[in-house]
């Protein structure tokens, strides 16, 4: 669909059908999978403006070998750049990107597209912190290292996928939220913690799920103007809601997400949603998507 210059209140979805830097495939089908639920009409009837440029070129996970720590680098590097210019162009006229992927590794993407015109903040709602190192991960997969590389770790091409040596995220402009504490391995926890970085695991959010969104976003806020709101679906409860790829059984509810998202959903800074690691193989009649679409058309709109 065409555009044209708008406020920050249009959406404009672009489907990034991968698994390349995942475990399995199947969440190359997540676009279509959304689109098949209704999300773009949707959202136009909860009375947002919202475009459509389609999607991406398909590429799904095949086994790969460990090279340097890391599996299907190339692939994710690719696909990562595909997702930097289509974002950038989404950006370039006041449309909002809404990211539909795919695996987390896109996430890289979004930011690099959306940092060409000056620093971006991130709000990561995920089931993980995502801070494993090539060095040290037991798996090579790279949608289990994402912060990392956000950061500016890990494999050079990824890190400065900015093109200017510079981290894709500031420490300081970076928000871990609901992840599982437990997930998290010694190597995790030190890097956490000896970069100061802001943390709000689930158990956290569970105490009080609103007051610790709007905590989140406004410490962000107060720091940069534009935030990327990632939601990776295993941040919910797999025992609850088995849509994610990876289970995670220490879990947000349904309900604790909707509190969170309803926050950030409305805030001028939003500048990006990118939502990762759904998989339509776990959700055969589309029926915990078409909840989670109800979520988002609540939050949103």
């Amino acid at each position: 669909m065409g555009s044209t210059r708008v406020g920050s209140n249009h959406f404009c979805v672009v489907g990034v059908p991968t698994s390349v830097g995942s475990h399995n495939a199947g969440q190359e089908r997540a676009p279509r999978a959304w689109r098949r639920v209704g999300l773009p009409e949707r959202l136009a009837e909860a009375g947002l403006t919202v475009s459509d440029v389609g999607d991406l070129p398909v590429r799904r996970q095949r086994a790969a070998p460990r090279i340097d720590g890391v599996r299907a680098l190339g692939q994710v590097h690719t696909v990562c750049s595909e997702v930097a210019d289509a974002v950038a162009d989404i950006a370039s006229d006041g449309r909002v990107p809404l990211v539909l992927g795919g695996d987390c590794t896109i996430t890289l993407g979004v930011v690099a597209g959306l940092r060409r015109t000056g620093p971006v903040g991130l709000l990561y709602f995920d089931g993980d912190a995502d801070l494993n190192t090539p060095e040290l991960s037991g798996s090579g997969v790279l949608d289990t290292m994402g912060i990392t590389h956000l950061l500016g770790g890990g494999a050079a091409s990824l890190a400065d996928l900015g093109g200017d040596g510079r981290p894709l995220v500031a420490d300081e402009h970076l928000a871990l939220f609901g992840f599982d504490p437990a997930e998290l391995d010694e190597q995790q926890w030190s890097t956490l913690v000896s970069r100061d970085l802001f943390a709000v695991p689930a158990p956290a959010v569970r105490t009080q799920p609103r007051e610790q969104a709007v905590r989140a976003w406004e410490r962000l806020a107060a720091r940069v103007d534009r935030i990327v709101l990632h939601l990776d679906v295993d941040v919910l409860d797999t025992g609850a809601f088995p849509l994610a790829n990876y289970p995670h059984f220490n879990g947000l509810s349904l309900d604790e997400a909707r509190q969170c998202i309803g926050v950030w959903g409305g805030r001028p800074e939003l500048a990006g949603v990118v939502i990762t690691e759904v998989n339509p193989t776990h959700d055969p009649d589309d029926a915990l998507l078409r909840q989670l679409l109800d979520l988002l058309v609540e939050s949103l709109g």
